[in-house]
């Protein structure tokens, strides 16, 4: 570690403003922006369409019986889900564009869509 010793106050405050730069970029890059909207599915087709500016609730029948979904602004979850492992309600709070709650049992889907549209590398 003998290199800090030759950096000087100049570099350290390039780092930090570089650092800082970098931190807040990452919510604008990231994964499509900003979470705009939710997208219900039901059976592979779109059931709802709900905006994240505002609370909301939809009870969204199935096979199984009927998934119900929460919308606060900014977010959106599975409340409730007549499956029987649960995996769509433990996934809790959406917040982030392209993440997704799928309740493959009652054929449910909720997914957050932003302004832009998410790639990973499965719609690649």
């Amino acid at each position: 570690m003998y290199w800090l010793a030759l950096l000087r106050p100049g570099d350290w405050l390039v780092m930090a403003g570089g650092a800082a730069l970098v931190g807040l970029s990452l919510p604008l890059l990231w994964q499509g922006g900003f979470a705009e909207r939710a997208i219900i599915r039901q059976n592979g087709q779109v059931y709802a369409e709900a905006d994240l500016h505002s609370r909301r609730d939809f009870a969204v029948p199935g096979p199984l019986g009927t998934t119900l979904i929460a919308i606060e602004p900014g977010r959106a979850r599975v409340v409730a889900d007549p499956g029987p492992r649960q995996y769509c309600v433990r996934q809790g709070w959406l917040r982030r564009p392209g993440e997704i709650a799928i309740c493959a049992p009652n054929r449910v889907s909720l997914q957050i869509a932003g302004r832009t549209r998410a790639y990973d590398s499965l719609s690649y």
